[in-house]
């Protein structure tokens, strides 16, 4: 049954940080009763925007608007208080504590002498399950459910305060096709209740399946509004990048007859499968598509990192099976992870010992080797990628982000590789980083290497690849080459 609709906007918002403006004048209208999908590309300002509307954070100027009304969110607590909920994209669900146990959490019924009312407490969330018709255990452990039933305990949570506003920040990233068909259904109740939903994702193929509008942020503004039947490729496109600009072409595709690296039909039940591709010395192959298209998990099976169903790889001319990183290294394939932080470095070593890390297991007597050639190694790389630190013995922790992704790269050229797997080699770094990170794999490329880039910022592969792979749904889309494809071709590839 409907229920009153409520709204939730803002007006002229602001959000400074130091050096940095990430939401400027945004002013924006969601009405109850319609979903509303909020796209952007990464540090487009999305997140900034969640967490003022939650009370994360505080505006710099501006007002939030509930129901017409202007309020003042301090904190998370003031926001719930308000009506406001938000589901976020990282689980906070307590895998020990019973699923009414997790819906309740904080706010469980007492008796006298301050017992839990547990008859009570599980008569409430079994009610509020009921309610939004998913058939959950509250007596069972939250932590033996899948994923999906993970996120649908979270959402139970937050229905539980029966909020105006339930906001989602990519809500379907760990789900599968059936069980975002569950959540959407949901959400389509709730909203026809009344309430205001924000649907904040990577995953453009969705819009059209869950959406009734569609609002763009670009470079921490509005960059419009548009129903969902008006939500073309080409609109999107233009909302998200602004006007077509020139870009400067790589060159052309190296000359057949070099195969490095074939990939036949290698598959992974439920991230990719049949992905085929032949990758040619000097080749820079980029991967496109949005979040959750099997991407980095392609890259991770061709490291050995996880393990794959089927197919076939081959090397140099030899067919391998990809079993282990120390396998793939050996071979000459490398990756550089998205999580350079936890995954490609380690912060409270050296910046020298950093670049040598991958290359310490050819030597023979790698910590005496490596006293060694430590530093006359680091210098070459530091000069060669013009990474700036403020010294080789410093921590790689004091490095910026852009300087601690070419150190990152540094430590596997350091092995000799043939091949390079760039998982979002310029995620969380400013313009002048990626521009140099990119530079710095052209280089190496026009040297020999050859590499497969990741990368979510489309005009990126555009601009520095020679052929671009669009993956969707674990699936290769389609291939295009860079001087005979737009952006609005590479979004309606991700996108149908």
């Amino acid at each position: 049954m409907a229920g009153a609709l409520h709204t939730l906007g803002t007006r002229a918002l602001r959000k400074e940080y130091p050096g940095t403006v990430a939401l400027n004048d945004v002013s924006l209208r969601c009405d109850g009763g319609r979903i509303r999908a909020l796209l952007g590309k990464n540090g487009a300002g999305k997140s900034t925007l969640v967490a003022l509307l939650g009370g994360a954070q505080r505006p710099t100027s501006g007002a939030i608007l509930l129901d017409g009304a202007e309020v003042a969110l301090r904190t998370p607590a003031e926001a719930i208080a308000r009506g406001i909920a938000t589901v976020h994209q990282e689980l906070t669900i307590v895998p020990h504590l019973t699923v009414g146990e997790n819906i309740l959490l904080g706010r469980l019924p007492r008796r006298s002498f301050g017992l839990i009312d547990w008859r009570e407490a599980y008569s409430r969330a079994d009610a509020g399950l009921a309610e939004l018709g998913l058939p959950l255990d509250v007596r069972r452990p939250a932590g033996e459910l899948p994923v999906a039933g993970q996120q649908m305990v979270e959402i139970a949570r937050a229905m539980s305060r029966s909020p105006s506003v339930l906001m989602l920040d990519e809500p379907t990233s760990a789900l599968g096709a059936g069980e975002t068909e569950t959540l959407f259904a949901l959400l389509r109740r709730l909203a026809a209740r009344g309430v205001v939903i924000l649907y904040i994702t990577h995953r453009l193929g969705e819009i059209h399946r869950i959406a009734d509008d569609v609002s763009v942020l670009r470079n921490g503004e509005l960059a419009g509004t548009v129903p969902v039947a008006e939500a073309t490729p080409a609109a999107i496109a233009s909302l998200m990048y602004g006007e077509s600009v020139a870009r400067v072409r790589r060159g052309p595709l190296p000359p057949a007859g070099e195969p490095v690296m074939e990939v036949r039909d290698f598959t992974r039940r439920g991230a990719y499968e049949g992905i085929a591709f032949t990758l040619r010395r000097g080749e820079i192959l980029g991967l496109g598509g949005v979040l959750g298209a099997g991407r980095t998990e392609l890259l991770r099976g061709l490291f050995g990192c996880d393990p794959h169903d089927a197919g076939t790889v081959t090397i140099g001319g030899t067919s391998v099976v990809p079993s282990s990183p120390a396998q793939m290294k050996k071979l000459g394939v490398v990756l550089a992870p998205e999580d350079r932080k936890r995954e490609g470095l380690v912060q409270i070593l050296s910046t020298a010992v950093n670049v040598n890390l991958a290359a310490y297991g050819s030597a023979r007597f790698p910590w005496l080797a490596t006293a060694r050639r430590d530093g006359a190694v680091a210098e070459r790389f530091v000069r060669e990628l013009g990474i700036t630190a403020p010294g080789l013995n410093a921590p790689v922790a004091a490095l910026s982000g852009g300087n601690q992704q070419k150190v990152v790269i540094a430590k596997w050229l350091a092995t000799g590789p043939r091949v390079l797997l760039l998982d979002e080699p310029t995620r969380g770094v400013d313009l002048a980083a990626k521009q140099q990170v990119f530079a710095a794999v052209r280089r190496l490329c026009a040297g020999g290497l050859s590499a497969v880039v990741v990368s979510s910022e489309l005009e990126e592969l555009l601009e520095s690849c020679h052929r671009i792979i669009v993956m969707r749904r674990g699936r290769i889309a389609g291939e295009v080459i860079p001087e005979q494809s737009t952006i609005e071709q590479l979004i309606g590839l991700c996108m149908s």
